[in-house]
């Protein structure tokens, strides 16, 4: 978040009572992601006012991320957003949430 790269635990939701949404992506870069990422930032305060943080995740590198939203929405970014970026390159998160693609074919 605002160009610094933090360690995010699911505690500091609970912790705090807020309910959290978790939006798994595959990759920046895609055609879909984007759209979605945008929508979920932009709603961002109507989420907070039902007490309700929105987490991104996908397996791509946080340098990645910090690209995208150094990028003006205009030229193809994100620009600034109010939701963090998560990164999984370990790809563990995504594992026990059962979201991540494991079939050769579909890491494209």
């Amino acid at each position: 978040m605002n160009d610094a790269f933090t360690t995010v635990q699911l505690s500091d939701y609970t912790s705090a009572g807020q309910w959290l949404v978790l939006y798994f992506y595959p990759f920046d870069y895609t055609f879909v992601c984007p759209t979605e990422i945008l929508a979920f930032s932009d709603s961002a305060n109507a989420f907070k006012k039902l007490n309700v943080a929105v987490a991104a995740f996908s397996t791509d590198i946080h340098h990645t991320y910090l690209s995208r939203t150094r990028t003006p929405r205009e030229d193809g970014g994100f620009g600034k957003l109010k939701i963090p970026l998560l990164a999984d390159t370990g790809k563990k998160i995504s594992y026990d949430y059962g979201v991540l693609i494991t079939e050769d074919a579909d890491e494209m």
